[in-house]
């Protein structure tokens, strides 16, 4: 059974730093890009950060560009987020995503909460 587990949430001040970091089971990892997104309540789950498996054309949502960075280690079947200068409307429900597009793979953490008080 795939498996994503995200850890690293939490409650902290604006300008302040958080680290998720999102495990991975039982799929073929180095062949799948890996996501961030990001919900709040009464809105649609937006992309936050994207990293394929040749680690080129990555994406950021432009509201945290040059704040957040997104890695991936494939011998540890992980990904990264490290989220810099937070801001209160940084504030939402972060979810980890696996995609692989050829065939249609498309797996879920269960979310980690992220709250930046102002």
């Amino acid at each position: 059974q795939v498996q994503l587990v995200e850890s690293g949430g939490g409650l902290v001040q604006s300008g302040g730093s958080l680290r998720l970091s999102c495990v991975v089971s039982e799929i073929t990892f180095e062949e799948y890009t890996m996501n961030w997104y990001r919900q709040v309540p009464g809105k649609m789950r937006e992309l936050v950060a994207s990293l394929p498996p040749s680690r080129t054309n990555l994406y950021y949502k432009e509201s945290v560009k040059g704040r957040f960075t997104i890695s991936r280690d494939d011998y540890k079947r992980s990904t990264i987020l490290q989220m810099n200068a937070l801001k209160p409307e940084d504030t939402a429900v972060y979810f980890c995503n696996a995609a692989w597009a050829r065939f249609g793979y498309d797996h879920w953490g269960q979310g980690t909460q992220v709250t930046v008080s102002s």
